[in-house]
């Protein structure tokens, strides 16, 4: 059993940066996919970003050149930084990791992006 702790979130205004953190209590390092997905109100959970194992990323168009995956594997911590927040990046952000023996999410944390 994994646990993921996700910190940073807030309210910021629109333009304005933050830093999510993700802390995983078992090796990211041996993690097969680490991402951020975020989910508003009304709305199906989407990706924003992934990290694979060997450093490749993946982003939603929305948040192309803006947002930015990173992971530091001996601290076994995943990291979301988001500038130029818009008001449509208002949503809670959750933390999902890919192991070979399983499939796991954060409790969220909340994203409110002020005009």
């Amino acid at each position: 059993q994994v646990q993921l702790v996700e910190s940073g979130g807030g309210l910021v205004q629109a333009g304005g940066s933050l830093r999510l953190s993700c802390a995983a209590s078992g090796s990211i390092f041996i993690s097969n996919v680490m991402g951020w997905y975020r989910q508003a109100p009304g709305k199906q959970r989407e990706l924003v970003a992934a990290i694979t194992r060997g450093g490749s990323t993946q982003y939603a168009d929305s948040v192309k050149g803006r947002f930015t995956i990173s992971k530091d594997n001996a601290k076994n911590t995943v990291y979301l930084q988001m500038n130029s927040l818009k008001r449509e990046d208002t949503a809670v952000y959750y933390c999902n990791g890919v192991w070979a023996y399983g499939n796991y999410w954060g409790q969220g944390t909340q994203v409110t992006v002020s005009s």
